[in-house]
This record gives C-alpha cells, sequence and structure tokens, in this order.
C-alpha cells in the first residue's frame, strides 16, 4: 500500500509558489482593471503576483508612436472609451473619463518600483489607479503620491525620498527597457516563465496557467 509522506517544510523550495509577471503603467486604462483585480484572483488560484511598474511612453517611441495608440487613431479610442466604461461595470470598479490622458504616471510608478516587494504595493497601486481613473486626479506630483502614502499609513517622505534617488531614477529606465528586450509592447502584460499573455482580458489565462504548473507538494513515497 502506499502511503503519503509526512509534510516536510524543506519541500517548499522544491515547490516554490508559481508566479506571474504583472507588467503595468498607471498611465494605462487597462491597467487599471487588471491592478483592481489582480490580488484577489492570484489568491483564488494560489499564485504569486511579481510586480513589474514600467513606463509605456519609451516602449510607444520605439515603436515610432507619439502617444498612445488609442489617442493616435480616433475609431480605436472611441471604441476604447466606450469598452472600458463596460469593463468596469463589469467587475464592479468605480469609473470617470479623465480629463487628461494619458497622465504623466512617472513618480508612482518610482514608488511602485520600490515597493513591489513590500506588503503594501498592492493597496499603493489600487489608490493610484483610483485616482486616476476614478476620481479624475493627478498622479505624478509628490502631493498627490504623499497623499496616497500617507492614506496608508506609509512613511511618506522617506518613501518619496528614496524614490527620487538617482539610483531608483535609473532602475525605472532598467525596467522599462528590460521591458523592450521581453517584447512588451503594451500594458497591461503577464508572464509564465516565458510566455507572454497581453491585455486585461488574457489575466486569468495567466492566472490559470502558473496555477497549472503547480507540482504535487506531497509526493507519495514507498514504504
Amino acid at each position: 500500500m502506499t502511503k503519503l509522506a509526512p509534510y516536510n517544510a524543506t519541500w517548499e523550495a522544491l515547490f516554490p509558489t508559481p508566479t506571474v509577471e504583472f507588467w503595468f503603467d498607471f498611465a494605462s486604462n487597462y491597467s487599471y482593471l487588471s491592478v483592481m483585480r489582480i490580488e484577489a484572483a492570484a489568491i483564488r488560484q494560489g499564485v504569486r503576483i511579481v510586480w513589474k511598474p514600467f513606463l509605456l511612453g519609451p516602449i510607444f517611441q520605439s515603436l515610432g508612436w507619439s502617444n498612445s495608440p488609442f489617442m493616435l487613431q480616433k475609431a480605436k479610442g472611441d471604441y476604447m472609451w466606450h469598452d472600458i466604461a463596460r469593463e468596469c461595470h463589469k467587475i464592479g470598479v468605480p469609473w470617470v473619463r479623465p480629463s487628461t490622458f494619458p497622465r504623466a504616471s512617472v513618480l508612482p510608478l518610482r514608488v511602485a518600483l520600490l515597493g513591489a516587494d513590500r506588503p503594501w504595493i498592492g493597496a499603493f497601486c489600487q489608490r493610484i489607479m483610483l485616482r486616476n481613473f476614478a476620481q479624475d486626479h493627478d498622479i505624478h506630483t509628490p502631493e498627490a503620491v504623499r497623499e496616497e502614502l500617507t492614506a496608508l499609513g506609509l512613511p511618506a517622505s522617506a518613501i518619496l525620498a528614496e524614490a527620487l534617488s538617482d539610483a531608483n531614477k535609473l532602475s525605472l529606465r532598467e525596467q522599462t527597457h528590460a521591458a523592450q528586450i521581453r517584447g512588451i509592447f503594451g500594458a497591461p502584460t503577464f508572464f509564465v516563465g516565458d510566455a507572454m499573455f497581453w491585455g486585461n482580458d488574457r489575466l486569468d489565462d495567466a492566472l490559470a496557467c502558473a496555477s497549472a504548473l503547480q507540482s504535487n507538494p506531497y509526493p507519495p513515497y514507498p514504504g
């Protein structure tokens, strides 16, 4: 008769939690949808999120675009405004069409880069996205970012000082360059290993892919 081995904590290193890389920009309206639902969806699938803030602007410039394709192509932009309102209603998040689109997002992205491995990253990203796409407020000023950090009970001055350091500015440029190397052309983009999933409507597919890679942490042994 096959017996199950008793749980051994050392197995955790052999069977790591599956991960999804989440590449996003606070200026991206479809990233808004993903930011607002990714943590809860990942918990349901038993998947860990690796937060990857980056700047879309340089990506668009490398493709020869001076602005968001939603602004450069009127038909696509008109469709997007209807679609995003419909999707927000579907998942139950508030929506106000921003008076400025796309908004400058460099400073909150620098903060998100600092917080990518910290417990407050999800809550911070949600607050910044709500500020942009539900409240129609600026997100790039120190005052705006300070307000959201303070609301979370975080040391806003210290975090902003670190975010504005030369080292962190360079880190965001390097992360954006890494996005270009990975072949990212829009946001949100998700990676499971080398497999790319583009767009908010592929979030669930990316999570399901990562979850399917989960190995059995309780292997049988002969006894």
